[in-house]
């Protein structure tokens, strides 16, 4: 028996080395049976077919992937209904589709990066149908009286969608940093000729992006690539731009470093090694306050266990933020934005409201963000225990 399990396990070790060197994925499409459908490889800027099968009867169908990295593929019924997945080797991925477009309205599982996908073409796809909208009812307003006025709200709308998105963007890429997913995020497109980070200063997200990727795929073609975008990209701009760029982009990085309350000069990324939370708040705020008071137990709590909390005062009044601290005994490490009129760390970590936070691990990795009250309190308690 003993020279039996003996090599058995060999064996099974050996099975489920093999497992892990694939992709399964299985799905079920309505009302689309005896169709064809295909999965490719997205390498880069190039759809390379993998494997096609006809739909059964019930409307099921596999694929059997294999691999050895995370990968980009898309699944297709033609080359304009498809959806996109970032598949790990290993993943189990379930798919359900129940309209006529894959891409409306469908349901994955058993796939992180896919998930994240989905999140970012669900996004972008009612924002498109939404500025559609607004297109016919301002083709129509065209033909009837007082259309200036009516047609300039309607574009103040198109414009309000359109920021919305690139923020939202934003937000996607800051809070999935280390994933490929964020790729997608900064090559979004509105339409054939608008992407979604339309803006010059948003290159800043392309590189925070690849620097985050370098250290995590160093080896990926798509890491590689994204490197190479950025670097066009700055080509791309004229001397004067480029020569400003250069100068702060060594400041665009998530990690702050401010001067303390004692005016030590301190890095988010000196306390690597420890949970760190990041807090933005401005001392005028009762939710801050308010906020505040229940951090100073958490604080009491779990410091000793390895967790800091980095504060930034979006103050734009250095002696009320000094005042603050010292009237409600801040405990962990208080800086302030020495720069209230660009206030950039607001500006890199997409800060729209106060108070919002994000939860570090000891590598310096967002792990959480905007955990507030018990959310908080369950994620320290799951970190640190009692």
């Amino acid at each position: 028996m003993r020279k039996i399990l003996l090599l058995i396990i060999p064996l099974a070790i050996l099975a489920g080395c093999k497992n892990n060197n694939f992709v399964t994925i299985r799905g079920f499409i309505n009302k689309n049976s005896g169709e064809y459908i295909s999965i490719s490889k997205v390498d880069v800027n190039i759809i390379q077919l993998i494997d096609s099968v006809k739909i059964s009867k019930t409307g099921n169908f596999k694929f059997r992937v294999k691999t050895s990295e995370p990968d980009f593929y898309q699944v297709s019924l033609s080359p304009t209904n498809f959806i996109t997945l970032l598949a790990e080797p290993g993943e189990k991925i379930n798919l359900a589709f129940n309209h006529e477009y894959l891409y409306d309205n469908y349901i994955i599982e058993g796939s992180e990066g896919s998930e994240l996908l989905r999140r970012l073409d669900d996004r972008l796809l009612d924002t498109r149908r939404k500025l559609d909208s607004l297109n016919v009812v301002y083709e129509k307003a065209s033909a009837e009286p007082g259309s200036d006025t009516i047609q300039n709200r309607l574009t103040d709308l198109a414009i309000d969608l359109v920021k919305a998105q690139r923020r939202f963007n934003i937000e996607f890429v800051i809070n999935n940093i280390n994933s490929l997913a964020s790729i997608k995020a900064v090559y979004q497109k509105l339409n054939d000729e608008t992407y979604v980070l339309y803006e010059t200063r948003d290159l800043q997200y392309l590189k925070i992006l690849s620097d985050s990727l370098t250290r995590h795929y160093p080896e990926s073609r798509h890491t590689k690539a994204l490197v190479n975008s950025f670097q066009e990209g700055l080509k791309q701009l004229n001397a004067e731009k480029v020569n400003q760029m250069i100068e702060t982009l060594p400041e665009a990085k998530l990690d702050p470093n401010l001067k303390d309350i004692n005016g030590r000069l301190t890095a988010l990324s000196s306390l690597r090694g420890k949970y760190v939370l990041l807090t933005f708040w401005v001392s005028g705020s009762k939710d801050c306050i308010s906020e505040n008071l229940q951090l100073k137990d958490f604080y009491k709590l779990f410091h000793k266990k390895g967790f800091e909390i980095y504060q930034i005062s979006l103050d734009t009044d250095e002696s009320a933020w000094r005042a603050a601290v010292k009237f409600d005994e801040l405990p962990w490490i208080s800086t302030w934005e020495d720069d209230p009129q660009t206030q950039k760390n607001a500006l890199l970590f997409n800060v729209k409201t106060v108070p919002v936070n994000y939860l570090f691990d000891p590598k310096g990795n967002i792990i959480a963000t905007n955990l507030h009250g018990k959310a908080l309190q369950l994620k320290l308690y799951q970190l640190f225990g009692n």
